[in-house]
Protein backbone atom coordinates (compact mmCIF):
# COMPACT_ATOMS: atom_id res chain seq x y z
CA UNK A 1 0.00 0.00 0.00
CA UNK A 2 3.13 2.24 0.51
CA UNK A 3 4.18 2.20 -3.25
CA UNK A 4 1.16 4.43 -4.23
CA UNK A 5 2.12 7.32 -2.30
CA UNK A 6 5.79 6.82 -3.43
CA UNK A 7 4.51 6.81 -6.89
CA UNK A 8 2.56 9.93 -6.65
CA UNK A 9 5.48 11.80 -5.12
CA UNK A 10 7.51 10.81 -8.21
CA UNK A 11 4.79 11.93 -10.21
CA UNK A 12 4.62 15.37 -8.96
CA UNK A 13 8.39 15.88 -9.03
CA UNK A 14 8.55 14.75 -12.27
CA UNK A 15 5.92 17.20 -13.09
CA UNK A 16 7.91 20.32 -12.04
CA UNK A 17 10.80 19.48 -13.22
CA UNK A 18 8.83 18.98 -16.65
CA UNK A 19 6.97 22.65 -16.02
CA UNK A 20 10.71 24.13 -14.77
CA UNK A 21 12.21 22.89 -18.26
CA UNK A 22 9.19 25.28 -20.75
CA UNK A 23 10.71 28.57 -18.91
CA UNK A 24 13.21 29.99 -20.98
CA UNK A 25 15.37 33.63 -19.80
CA UNK A 26 12.89 36.43 -19.15
CA UNK A 27 9.68 37.03 -20.97
CA UNK A 28 9.42 39.16 -23.73
CA UNK A 29 7.94 42.35 -24.62
CA UNK A 30 6.36 43.38 -27.82
CA UNK A 31 8.77 46.21 -29.65
CA UNK A 32 7.72 49.83 -29.67
CA UNK A 33 9.19 50.39 -33.04
CA UNK A 34 9.76 54.03 -31.95
CA UNK A 35 11.47 55.96 -35.05
CA UNK A 36 15.18 56.89 -34.74
CA UNK A 37 15.43 60.06 -33.87
CA UNK A 38 16.23 62.71 -36.78
CA UNK A 39 19.95 63.89 -36.38
CA UNK A 40 20.68 66.19 -39.88
CA UNK A 41 18.18 68.30 -39.85
CA UNK A 42 19.08 71.76 -41.68
CA UNK A 43 16.80 75.16 -43.22
CA UNK A 44 17.76 77.59 -45.24
CA UNK A 45 15.69 80.52 -46.26
CA UNK A 46 15.31 80.96 -50.29
CA UNK A 47 13.48 83.14 -51.64
CA UNK A 48 10.42 84.13 -49.76
CA UNK A 49 10.11 80.16 -48.06
CA UNK A 50 12.82 78.45 -45.42
CA UNK A 51 13.61 74.99 -47.51
CA UNK A 52 13.97 72.67 -44.83
CA UNK A 53 15.21 68.97 -45.04
CA UNK A 54 15.95 65.95 -42.88
CA UNK A 55 16.16 62.27 -43.02
CA UNK A 56 14.36 59.73 -41.81
CA UNK A 57 16.20 56.88 -40.49
CA UNK A 58 15.39 53.16 -41.73
CA UNK A 59 15.26 51.22 -38.41
CA UNK A 60 13.18 51.70 -35.07
CA UNK A 61 15.05 52.44 -31.89
CA UNK A 62 15.36 48.62 -31.23
CA UNK A 63 17.15 48.47 -34.44
CA UNK A 64 13.95 47.02 -36.34
CA UNK A 65 13.17 48.11 -39.83
CA UNK A 66 10.49 51.27 -39.95
CA UNK A 67 7.90 49.53 -41.70
CA UNK A 68 5.34 52.26 -41.62
CA UNK A 69 5.22 56.22 -40.95
CA UNK A 70 2.34 57.62 -39.24
CA UNK A 71 3.07 61.32 -38.93
CA UNK A 72 5.74 64.08 -39.12
CA UNK A 73 5.78 66.87 -36.87
CA UNK A 74 7.89 69.89 -37.44
CA UNK A 75 7.57 73.12 -35.66
CA UNK A 76 9.22 76.52 -36.15
CA UNK A 77 9.81 78.75 -33.27
CA UNK A 78 11.54 81.81 -31.62
CA UNK A 79 15.54 80.75 -30.61
CA UNK A 80 15.20 79.47 -26.48
CA UNK A 81 19.18 80.56 -26.43
CA UNK A 82 18.64 77.88 -23.56
CA UNK A 83 15.97 79.33 -21.38
CA UNK A 84 13.79 76.41 -22.48
CA UNK A 85 12.78 72.92 -22.31
CA UNK A 86 12.87 70.85 -25.53
CA UNK A 87 8.36 70.53 -24.15
CA UNK A 88 8.41 74.40 -23.52
CA UNK A 89 9.82 75.01 -26.72
CA UNK A 90 7.64 72.88 -28.76
CA UNK A 91 4.56 73.99 -26.83
CA UNK A 92 5.50 77.74 -28.07
CA UNK A 93 6.34 76.58 -31.37
CA UNK A 94 4.41 76.89 -34.48
CA UNK A 95 3.83 73.64 -36.59
CA UNK A 96 3.23 73.11 -39.76
CA UNK A 97 1.89 69.51 -41.34
CA UNK A 98 4.17 67.73 -43.30
CA UNK A 99 2.46 64.61 -45.42
CA UNK A 100 3.97 61.64 -44.22
CA UNK A 101 6.54 60.07 -46.86
CA UNK A 102 5.52 56.13 -47.42
CA UNK A 103 8.90 55.35 -46.74
CA UNK A 104 11.77 56.36 -44.87
CA UNK A 105 14.47 58.52 -46.77
CA UNK A 106 15.49 62.16 -47.54
CA UNK A 107 12.52 64.89 -46.28
CA UNK A 108 12.46 68.61 -48.40
CA UNK A 109 9.81 70.78 -47.58
CA UNK A 110 9.21 74.55 -47.09
CA UNK A 111 7.77 76.90 -44.98
CA UNK A 112 6.56 80.42 -45.34
CA UNK A 113 9.30 83.45 -44.33
CA UNK A 114 6.20 86.34 -44.53
CA UNK A 115 5.87 85.44 -40.64
CA UNK A 116 8.91 85.47 -39.42
CA UNK A 117 11.03 88.04 -40.75
CA UNK A 118 13.70 89.29 -39.04
CA UNK A 119 13.37 86.94 -36.31
CA UNK A 120 15.59 84.38 -35.31
CA UNK A 121 14.11 81.20 -35.00
CA UNK A 122 14.84 77.18 -34.56
CA UNK A 123 13.51 74.60 -36.53
CA UNK A 124 12.92 70.64 -35.35
CA UNK A 125 11.13 67.62 -35.89
CA UNK A 126 9.92 64.53 -34.85
CA UNK A 127 8.72 61.22 -36.27
CA UNK A 128 5.61 59.21 -35.27
CA UNK A 129 4.98 55.52 -36.45
CA UNK A 130 2.18 54.07 -37.62
CA UNK A 131 0.76 53.82 -33.68
CA UNK A 132 1.59 57.15 -33.20
CA UNK A 133 4.85 56.62 -31.15
CA UNK A 134 6.95 59.81 -31.25
CA UNK A 135 10.47 59.67 -31.41
CA UNK A 136 12.66 62.18 -29.49
CA UNK A 137 13.17 66.24 -31.12
CA UNK A 138 16.03 66.35 -33.78
CA UNK A 139 18.85 68.36 -33.91
CA UNK A 140 17.60 71.83 -32.89
CA UNK A 141 18.76 74.15 -36.08
CA UNK A 142 19.10 77.36 -35.69
CA UNK A 143 18.07 80.39 -38.96
CA UNK A 144 17.58 84.35 -38.65
CA UNK A 145 15.10 85.13 -41.59
CA UNK A 146 15.79 88.52 -43.74
CA UNK A 147 14.28 90.47 -45.94
CA UNK A 148 13.54 87.46 -48.98
CA UNK A 149 16.70 88.22 -52.04
CA UNK A 150 15.21 88.85 -55.50
CA UNK A 151 15.35 86.03 -58.50
CA UNK A 152 18.09 87.56 -60.29
CA UNK A 153 16.39 89.02 -63.47
CA UNK A 154 17.54 89.75 -67.20
CA UNK A 155 19.72 86.92 -67.37
CA UNK A 156 21.39 86.16 -70.43
CA UNK A 157 23.75 83.50 -71.97
CA UNK A 158 25.29 85.37 -75.09
CA UNK A 159 27.76 82.91 -77.13
CA UNK A 160 31.40 85.02 -77.09
CA UNK A 161 34.39 83.51 -78.81
CA UNK A 162 35.83 82.77 -75.40
CA UNK A 163 32.82 80.31 -74.70
CA UNK A 164 29.39 81.52 -73.49
CA UNK A 165 29.53 84.96 -71.31
CA UNK A 166 26.47 85.30 -68.37
CA UNK A 167 25.28 88.55 -67.10
CA UNK A 168 21.89 89.39 -64.84
CA UNK A 169 20.37 91.89 -62.55
CA UNK A 170 20.44 91.39 -59.05
CA UNK A 171 21.08 94.58 -56.74
CA UNK A 172 20.46 93.30 -53.57
CA UNK A 173 23.27 90.14 -53.38
CA UNK A 174 26.84 90.07 -52.84
CA UNK A 175 27.97 86.82 -54.64
CA UNK A 176 25.99 84.34 -56.68
CA UNK A 177 26.05 80.63 -57.59
CA UNK A 178 26.30 79.60 -61.42
CA UNK A 179 25.25 75.98 -62.14
CA UNK A 180 25.45 74.39 -65.75
CA UNK A 181 23.43 71.44 -67.02
CA UNK A 182 24.66 69.66 -70.35
CA UNK A 183 22.03 67.69 -72.51
CA UNK A 184 23.28 64.37 -71.02
CA UNK A 185 22.61 65.44 -67.38
CA UNK A 186 19.69 64.95 -65.06
CA UNK A 187 20.98 67.77 -62.88
CA UNK A 188 22.92 70.79 -62.81
CA UNK A 189 26.10 70.60 -60.90
CA UNK A 190 27.70 73.96 -59.96
CA UNK A 191 30.32 75.39 -62.16
CA UNK A 192 31.42 78.40 -59.92
CA UNK A 193 30.88 81.42 -57.82
CA UNK A 194 31.17 85.32 -58.96
CA UNK A 195 30.77 88.10 -56.43
CA UNK A 196 29.61 90.39 -59.42
CA UNK A 197 26.64 89.72 -61.72
CA UNK A 198 28.36 88.09 -64.44
CA UNK A 199 30.55 85.36 -65.45
CA UNK A 200 32.23 84.02 -67.63
CA UNK A 201 31.92 79.87 -68.92
CA UNK A 202 35.07 79.28 -70.73
CA UNK A 203 35.01 75.30 -70.93
CA UNK A 204 32.46 74.72 -73.55
CA UNK A 205 32.13 72.41 -76.72
CA UNK A 206 30.94 73.63 -80.01
CA UNK A 207 27.57 71.96 -80.51
CA UNK A 208 26.34 71.17 -77.50
CA UNK A 209 23.25 72.57 -76.00
CA UNK A 210 23.91 73.95 -72.10
CA UNK A 211 21.40 75.22 -69.59
CA UNK A 212 22.59 77.62 -66.99
CA UNK A 213 21.18 78.61 -63.63
CA UNK A 214 21.92 81.28 -61.10
CA UNK A 215 21.48 81.97 -57.55
CA UNK A 216 22.44 85.08 -55.91
CA UNK A 217 23.70 84.90 -51.82
CA UNK A 218 23.41 87.43 -48.87
CA UNK A 219 25.09 85.83 -46.20
CA UNK A 220 23.14 82.49 -45.67
CA UNK A 221 20.13 83.94 -46.99
CA UNK A 222 19.66 82.16 -50.72
CA UNK A 223 17.39 84.06 -53.98
CA UNK A 224 15.67 81.46 -55.92
CA UNK A 225 17.54 80.00 -58.84
CA UNK A 226 17.11 82.02 -62.26
CA UNK A 227 17.64 79.81 -65.32
CA UNK A 228 18.72 81.25 -69.11
CA UNK A 229 17.68 79.81 -72.24
CA UNK A 230 20.32 79.08 -74.41
CA UNK A 231 21.00 77.35 -78.02
CA UNK A 232 23.10 74.80 -78.88
CA UNK A 233 26.53 76.13 -78.92
CA UNK A 234 27.26 76.96 -82.95
CA UNK A 235 30.94 78.19 -83.68
CA UNK A 236 30.27 81.36 -85.63
CA UNK A 237 33.49 83.49 -84.81
CA UNK A 238 36.37 83.81 -87.09
CA UNK A 239 40.25 83.77 -85.83
CA UNK A 240 41.66 87.17 -85.10
CA UNK A 241 42.97 89.46 -88.30
CA UNK A 242 45.91 88.82 -88.84
CA UNK A 243 48.81 91.32 -87.46
CA UNK A 244 52.33 92.31 -88.30
CA UNK A 245 52.30 92.06 -92.03
CA UNK A 246 55.63 92.97 -93.39
CA UNK A 247 56.90 93.17 -96.89
CA UNK A 248 60.49 93.22 -98.81
CA UNK A 249 61.17 92.76 -102.64
CA UNK A 250 63.59 90.87 -104.41
CA UNK A 251 64.44 89.88 -108.04
CA UNK A 252 60.48 89.17 -109.62
CA UNK A 253 59.30 88.66 -106.65
CA UNK A 254 57.43 90.22 -103.29
CA UNK A 255 57.87 88.85 -99.99
CA UNK A 256 54.93 88.56 -97.60
CA UNK A 257 55.72 87.75 -93.41
CA UNK A 258 53.15 87.97 -90.68
CA UNK A 259 52.28 87.10 -87.16
CA UNK A 260 51.02 83.81 -86.06
CA UNK A 261 47.96 83.43 -85.22
CA UNK A 262 47.16 81.44 -81.88
CA UNK A 263 43.91 80.12 -81.92
CA UNK A 264 43.47 76.14 -81.63
CA UNK A 265 41.09 75.68 -83.99
CA UNK A 266 43.19 77.90 -86.98
CA UNK A 267 43.30 76.22 -90.25
CA UNK A 268 44.87 78.54 -93.17
CA UNK A 269 45.65 81.94 -94.38
CA UNK A 270 44.39 83.55 -97.69
CA UNK A 271 46.23 86.26 -99.82
CA UNK A 272 44.82 88.69 -101.50
CA UNK A 273 46.59 91.22 -104.13
CA UNK A 274 45.25 94.31 -105.56
CA UNK A 275 47.57 95.93 -108.83
CA UNK A 276 47.26 99.47 -109.97
CA UNK A 277 44.46 100.36 -106.90
CA UNK A 278 42.04 98.31 -108.23
CA UNK A 279 39.74 95.79 -106.46
CA UNK A 280 41.91 93.19 -104.15
CA UNK A 281 41.35 89.38 -105.47
CA UNK A 282 42.73 86.66 -103.47
CA UNK A 283 45.82 85.08 -105.17
CA UNK A 284 46.81 81.75 -102.43
CA UNK A 285 44.79 80.14 -99.98
CA UNK A 286 45.44 77.17 -97.70
CA UNK A 287 48.38 78.26 -96.02
CA UNK A 288 49.45 76.97 -92.64
CA UNK A 289 52.37 79.07 -92.61
CA UNK A 290 52.63 82.84 -91.96
CA UNK A 291 55.05 83.64 -94.97
CA UNK A 292 54.13 84.10 -98.87
CA UNK A 293 56.07 84.79 -102.05
CA UNK A 294 54.62 86.25 -104.71
CA UNK A 295 56.45 85.91 -108.06
CA UNK A 296 53.19 87.11 -110.74
CA UNK A 297 54.82 90.29 -110.50
CA UNK A 298 55.65 92.95 -113.35
CA UNK A 299 58.49 95.05 -112.80
CA UNK A 300 57.49 99.38 -112.06
CA UNK A 301 53.92 98.23 -111.30
CA UNK A 302 52.38 98.87 -107.69
CA UNK A 303 50.88 96.33 -105.50
CA UNK A 304 48.62 96.40 -102.19
CA UNK A 305 48.76 92.95 -100.54
CA UNK A 306 46.17 91.62 -97.29
CA UNK A 307 45.84 88.73 -95.20
CA UNK A 308 42.33 86.91 -93.83
CA UNK A 309 42.92 83.74 -91.27
CA UNK A 310 39.96 80.78 -91.51
CA UNK A 311 39.26 77.83 -88.78
CA UNK A 312 38.90 74.63 -89.21
CA UNK A 313 34.40 75.32 -89.95
CA UNK A 314 35.15 77.99 -92.41
CA UNK A 315 34.95 81.76 -90.23
CA UNK A 316 36.57 83.75 -91.97
CA UNK A 317 38.57 86.62 -90.23
CA UNK A 318 38.81 90.15 -92.01
CA UNK A 319 41.46 91.31 -93.76
CA UNK A 320 44.32 92.87 -91.94
CA UNK A 321 45.11 96.65 -93.29
CA UNK A 322 46.92 96.40 -96.79
CA UNK A 323 50.81 96.97 -97.20
CA UNK A 324 51.76 98.47 -100.40
CA UNK A 325 55.06 97.60 -102.21
CA UNK A 326 56.27 98.82 -106.35
CA UNK A 327 57.82 96.30 -107.70
CA UNK A 328 61.73 96.75 -108.35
Amino acid sequence: MRAQPVLAGVLLVACALLIGCGQVGEPLYPALRIPTRVTDLTAVERGDKIDVRFTIAPLTIEGLTLKSIGSVDLRIGPNPGGKLSINDWANGAQQFPVPPPVQPGAVETVLPTKDFISKELVVAVRVANDKGRLSDWSNFYAVTIEPPLATPADFHADPVPEGVRLTWQAPGENSFRIFRKESEQKEPSLLGTSDKPEYLDTTTEYEKAYQYYVQGLHDKTESDVAQSKTPVLKDIFPPHVPTGLTVSVGVGSVDLAWDRNTESDFKEYRVFRSEENGPFVQIAAGLEGPVYSDHNVTSGKHYRYQISAVDQVGNVSAPCEPIEVTAP
